[in-house]
């Protein structure tokens, strides 16, 4: 039987990548989307043209208690297909971006960020425990924003920050269930995040100056690298940050 991953925001961006290099690997992929069913539809039937399951389910990250509906949808699924409602790979990728000075980011701003970023991660992987397989792997992904600081991003970039800290936490207390927990974090990635500022040309060009492999990162830049720690040859990498940026500021 297939190994199974949940990814959230699996339906676009670094998500639908990751899901497709998993689905690669021989993985069955149960994914979230926010509202677009449409582009949901096109990631589940590329990845059954690769001979592996999928199905996707609703999931408000502005809302944690959407995540325990998703997780509840997720493994009700499993259960009718399976028998069993565990799975393999939890990977927390869902997220918005905005950008504000701190003198101008307003509660509104920074509470949705804390919600989409950390609350909402914190909680679903708490109703996730419960499910994942002994030796599974959790992987959340931060951003190269919390190592380097760019102007207008501090609420993101320290909601970030926290979840560095959380997937420590999370590979000490795992470690008894041989449970790996490991934190990806990109550097600026041309996709339609944050309005998809990074594939301006004079911003990609800006990028492309300060990162040692002379480019923007694109989507398919990520989704391996997920694929990798997913693997037998990633168990004994725990509780580590991994940059995958090209070498941005280096």
């Amino acid at each position: 039987m297939s190994k199974t991953a949940i990814i959230t925001g699996g339906s676009r961006g670094l998500g639908r990548d990751m899901a497709l290099s998993l689905a690669k690997k021989g993985i069955d992929i149960i994914f979230s989307y926010h509202s677009n069913t449409s582009k949901a539809q096109e990631v589940i039937d590329e990845i059954k043209q690769l001979g592996q399951d999928a199905i996707a389910f609703p999931f408000d990250a502005n809302h944690h208690e959407s995540g325990a509906a998703f997780i509840k949808s997720a493994t009700a699924y499993l259960t009718k297909k399976h028998s069993s409602p565990n799975f393999d790979y939890l990977i927390n990728n869902a997220g918005t971006g905005t950008f504000n000075l701190v003198e101008n980011t307003t509660e509104s701003q920074f509470n949705e960020m804390m919600n989409v970023h950390l609350k909402s991660v914190y909680f679903m992987t708490q109703e996730a425990l419960t499910y994942l397989n002994t030796k599974g792997r959790i992987i959340n992904i931060s951003s190269g924003l919390a190592r380097f600081s760019l102007p207008g991003m501090s609420a993101y970039a320290i909601m970030k920050g926290a979840i560095e800290v959380f997937t420590r936490y999370l590979a000490k207390e795992l470690g008894s269930r041989q449970i790996t927990a490991n934190t990806i974090a990109p550097g600026a990635i041309a996709t339609d995040f944050a309005g998809g500022s990074n594939k301006d040309a004079d911003k990609a060009k800006m990028i492309a100056s300060i990162t040692a492999l002379g480019r923007v990162g694109e989507a398919n830049d990520i989704g391996g690298v997920v694929a990798f720690l997913c693997s037998d040859d990633a168990s004994w990498i725990n509780g580590q940050r991994i940059e995958v940026s090209g070498g941005m500021l280096v």
